[in-house]
């Protein structure tokens, strides 16, 4: 599926320079391996994908670490590589991935309409999203904490985001998880658009998983901190169409192999890794 790069917009570009500090060597340091003549059974997803020669991505691009717009244009992190490593298994070179921004609210429509092949953008598997999309992975298992003002004394845990304003995404697990709780959520369509209302007071919190919070602070030093321990576990994984059993159980072999190879730990390494400590990724589920 050939599709033209879609243009950044000009909050996108403004995300790139606010994290302009490390993003520049936020991707991976080498290039996975591309498969040369790799063979796939006719009409499958992957069989399609190789001859074509490009596989469409979405991703976020404001989320330090994992996918963040660099100097170059493109998204540069953890998930990114993930995804170099997927399309390089479907002897797909690097730049004929076509990179799609994708937001929280907007990834289940992006894979039922066929807007993109796979979803890698810090994606918690569950059961509501099972119904509509098909999950490989997961690849990284993360937990929802909590970012606030680098002065704040009077946030230590969930418990005191009960009948307070925080801020979250729309169609996220972790703005879900805050209304559970009772917190006042104020949802925007990324979490870089969640620090201005911290800043100004507009809410207490930030809340979302642990290791986007950790890339905020990163990338905002000085200004913010995360508190208190994470309160869920977010099963990160790869998003696809419904139903594609072939493309997903290879995909889990992908992954697996790259477990085992060591190009998950090169790839964490080379992105994330320079902030967050390594942990073994969780086992994939064959559902």
């Amino acid at each position: 599926m050939k599709r033209s790069r879609i243009a950044l917009v000009a909050a996108a570009a403004a995300s790139a320079l606010l994290f302009a500090g490390c993003a520049g060597d936020g991707g991976g340091d080498a290039e996975p391996t591309v498969e040369e003549t790799p063979e796939f059974e006719e009409g499958t997803t992957m069989a399609e994908l190789a001859e074509a020669g490009t596989i469409t991505i979405g991703t976020k691009f404001d989320q330090p670490l994992f996918g963040l717009v660099g100097p170059s244009g493109d998204p540069e992190g953890f998930d990114v590589e993930i995804g170099k490593i997927i399309a390089g298994k479907l002897g797909i070179e690097p730049d004929s991935i076509e990179w799609v921004e994708t937001v929280s609210a907007n990834r289940e429509p992006f894979i039922e309409n066929g807007q993109v092949d796979i979803v890698i953008a810090t994606y918690t598997i569950n059961d509501e999203r099972k119904q509509v999309v098909s999950f490989a992975g997961p690849y990284y298992l993360a937990g929802q904490s909590i970012l606030v003002l680098a002065d704040n004394e009077d946030i230590a845990s969930e418990e005191d985001l009960v009948g307070q304003p925080v801020c979250s995404v729309t169609g996220s697990t972790p703005a879900a998880n805050l209304k559970e709780l009772g917190a006042e959520v104020l949802e925007t369509d990324t979490y870089s658009n969640c620090l201005e209302p911290l800043r100004n007071g507009q809410v207490v919190a930030v809340s979302t998983d642990n290791v986007i919070l950790a890339g905020l602070a990163d990338q905002n030093e000085g200004e913010f901190k995360i508190v208190g321990e994470p309160f869920t576990e977010e099963p990160y994984g790869i998003g696809l169409a419904l139903d594609d059993t072939d493309f997903r159980m290879w995909i889990n072999d992908v992954l697996e192999e790259s477990y085992e190879d060591g190009t998950y730990e090169e790839a964490w390494n080379s992105t994330a890794g320079k902030i967050l400590p390594f942990v073994e990724p969780p086992a994939v589920d064959r559902y």
